[in-house]
């Protein structure tokens, strides 16, 4: 790690630290409020962990279906097994690199084609994030309520419209034939720009892996956010339903990636107070939620220890690293 980069992560630790000191100074948590305390909450939990589980299923064939508008040949298994390995190394490694350069090592040594691995971790990734302002579109639309909430309504609506916004500046930039010649050669950080380029230019080829590719983000997203409100159920928070846990979960996924903290931590119960606070839930049940959250997605990526032990190491590619991506896109 470079000192640059070391200097980073410990910004990085003091937002999260200075956050959560922040939240828990101005709102009385109860610790008793974070954990389950009987048989029925138990199974919410257990329903939660097992949602977040299969979104990393889900994206796992979503990576898939990539692959293979891009002519590669793999395995959603194999692809899984790698997803895990990257979930347990962007979790309890210190480092801002993630695990998303070890997807593209590991699937560059499957399929002896690096440049195209790359390729598909950042267009799986992008494909995630256009699912995100639908699911917020949505769960305002169908819920006269949830567009009443005063500045609730208002952040989620700038998160999915900044995100479209971005999403579509993207999309124009890298579409378009003079911008593939231009960044054909470049070897800068913007190198990813080419990538979703030449990304954009397979799927022109096979529009119907388009569909199965955003019908699996759907999906996946889908699973997220039942495991939000299922993880609401287990501590009880009351008056959170789908319909707004599709509208405000894909908000808080959206703003916890900023770079600001580690893991979301801080960031991510900072939103859920904002959020759930308009819907008469206390700040001490959202802030539960959000550490509910994450220890959740820890217990999950502890599942890729035997796949990052056992299934090959980083390798020498680590100029291949793509820009770091939201792990709830």
């Amino acid at each position: 790690m470079t000192p640059k980069s070391a200097l980073i992560l410990l910004l990085r630790i003091g937002v999260s630290v200075g956050l959560l000191v922040f939240l828990f100074v101005t709102v009385d948590v109860d610790f008793d409020e974070l954990w389950p305390d009987d048989a029925q909450a138990v199974l919410w939990l257990l329903f939660a962990f097992g949602c977040m589980v299969g979104s990393l299923v889900l994206a796992s064939f979503r990576w898939q279906q990539v692959c293979r508008a891009l002519d590669l040949s793999i395995s959603t298994v194999r692809l899984f097994w790698h997803t895990i390995a990257g979930q347990f190394l962007s979790n309890f490694v210190p480092t801002t690199v993630g695990g998303d350069v070890l997807r593209v090592s590991r699937l560059g040594k499957d399929t002896g084609d690096p440049p195209t691995s790359f390729t598909t971790v950042i267009l799986e990734r992008l494909s995630g994030w256009m699912v995100l302002p639908a699911s917020i579109f949505l769960g305002l639309a169908t819920d006269a309520s949830l567009r009443a909430l005063g500045a609730a309504t208002r952040g989620a609506m700038v998160a999915a419209i900044v995100t479209l916004g971005a999403l579509l500046l993207i999309i124009v930039a890298a579409g378009n034939d003079l911008t593939g010649r231009l960044l054909e050669r470049y070897e800068g950080p913007l190198r990813w720009l080419h990538a979703v380029h030449e990304g954009l230019d397979a799927l022109r080829a096979h529009p119907r892996q388009i569909v199965r590719i955003l019908g699996t983000g759907a999906a996946y997203q889908g699973m997220l956010i039942i495991a939000f409100w299922a993880a609401a159920q287990s501590i009880g928070i009351e008056g959170f339903g789908v319909r707004a846990a599709a509208a405000f979960v894909p908000a808080v996924l959206i703003v916890q990636v900023l770079p600001l903290g580690i893991g979301g931590l801080g960031v991510r119960e900072g939103a859920l107070v904002l959020f759930l606070g308009s819907l008469d839930v206390p700040d001490e049940q959202a802030v539960a939620l959000g550490l509910t959250i994450y220890a959740l997605t820890i217990l999950m990526s502890l599942l890729g220890l035997p796949s990052l032990v056992f299934g090959g190491g980083l390798g020498d590619d680590e100029d291949d690293e793509p820009v770091d991506a939201p792990t709830g896109s």
